[in-house]
């Protein structure tokens, strides 16, 4: 780890502790609000939808004072401190109307740091170290998420699996989402402001615009992909008990964490086209998955679904390092349209699956992905020809 700067190290254990605590409550959300809340799949799927999408303008907005005013780490701090409070507060939600406010709350939270934080991130990387900074931060974040997956695991082992148990979960995630803030506030060191940005006018380059355009083929796949709540409700309807869904997430963060680094490392000396291409057919192979409604075949998806998030995500942020001349509003378009695509994505699929049934939104998912996959693969080789 000797090219990480402390910076960015800092940075990473702030993620360890946010994700620590959304992955506390990320597996048993969506049972919360179905079977505890007693809300249908359509339910679930507003709630994914509208959390995913409130996201949006901050995001944008929050990359655009981040390179027009040189404004970085209070955005960090804030977006931060809006998670760290809005979590625990689900404790006490009666209805699934509650349930989207709060996770509104949260998204907002994510969507005002998100961008601001990767310009952090890309002000110290050292030379030649894209791809590796971002693997080590997302290593990092994913770790977190990997430890609260096992927190839970154990809570509900012990503790049972009643509405009272969950309910108490919700509350004890406090704790890490007030140290990730602490580390961030105390910690990390605020990017220096250039002297001369509140006299220059502000335009995305055609360098930009380019980037920007290559990140659509992206975005379309996350219209198809399932989120991680349809994940969990596939694993209780093939059988799963509520209890050991939160090691399927072990599986998937396990695999985010081990092989993080490696993406990085694959993305500086392959670059990030040929990783791109492997995230994507490691998509269409979890929905694919899941489509074949076996216990075994579920963990299986968790697997590809982890070596899809973590492979896609480090080379996207990576490219944007590499290509983009004002970083953080490209940032901010990227996190705003993995957003706006997600969120109706999950809409759709919830629509379906409650409308339709299960296996009608698996087909959708796996058609979509595979169809887009072999697409990629396609142009990727006559570009190469």
């Amino acid at each position: 780890m000797k090219h990480i700067n402390k910076n960015v190290i800092m940075l990473g254990w702030v993620s360890y502790f946010t994700d620590m605590a959304s992955a506390m409550i990320m597996p048993i959300l969506p049972i919360f609000v179905v079977i505890v809340l007693d809300e249908g799949m359509d339910k679930l799927g507003i709630i994914v939808a509208i959390s995913t999408f409130a996201s949006y303008a901050l995001r944008l907005v929050s990359g655009y004072i981040s390179d027009r005013y040189g404004i970085v780490k209070p955005l960090v701090v804030g977006g931060y401190a809006f998670s760290a409070l809005s979590k625990p507060l689900i404790g006490f939600t009666q209805g699934y109307k509650t349930v989207a406010g709060l996770q509104v709350a949260e998204r907002l939270g994510k969507g005002l740091r998100s961008a601001p934080k990767d310009v952090m991130i890309v002000q110290y990387i050292r030379a030649h170290a894209s791809g590796k900074t971002f693997g080590f931060h997302k290593m990092m974040d994913i770790a977190g998420e990997l430890s609260g997956a096992l927190i839970l695991f154990a809570l509900l082992w012990y503790f049972g699996q009643s509405e009272t148990v969950m309910r108490n979960i919700f509350y004890a995630t406090f704790v890490p989402g007030i140290i990730g803030l602490v580390i961030v506030t105390f910690f990390v060191r605020d990017v220096p402001k250039p002297m001369t940005q509140s006299q220059q006018s502000f335009t995305l380059t055609q360098d930009d615009k380019k980037t920007i355009g290559a990140l659509f083929f992206y975005f379309l796949f996350l219209l198809f992909a399932f989120n991680p709540s349809f994940f969990t409700m596939q694993a209780k309807a093939v059988g799963i008990a509520t209890a050991v869904i939160p090691l399927l997430f072990v599986v998937s963060s396990g695999v985010q964490t081990l092989s993080s680094y490696i993406f990085g490392i694959l993305i500086d000396r392959f670059g990030v086209k040929r990783v791109l291409a492997f995230s994507y057919a490691c998509g269409a192979a979890a929905q694919g998955s899941l489509m074949l409604q076996s216990p075994f075949f579920t963990w299986i998806s968790y697997v590809f679904l982890g070596l899809f998030t973590v492979a896609s995500l480090n080379a996207n942020r990576a490219f944007i390092a590499q290509s983009a001349t004002n970083k953080g509003s490209v940032y901010g378009i990227f996190y705003a349209g993995v957003a706006l695509f997600g969120a109706l994505g999950a809409y759709i699929s919830g629509l379906i699956w409650e409308h339709m049934n299960m296996k009608i939104a698996l087909v959708y998912a796996f058609s979509g992905t595979l169809a887009l996959t072999l697409f990629f693969l396609l142009m990727k080789g006559r570009h190469e020809n």
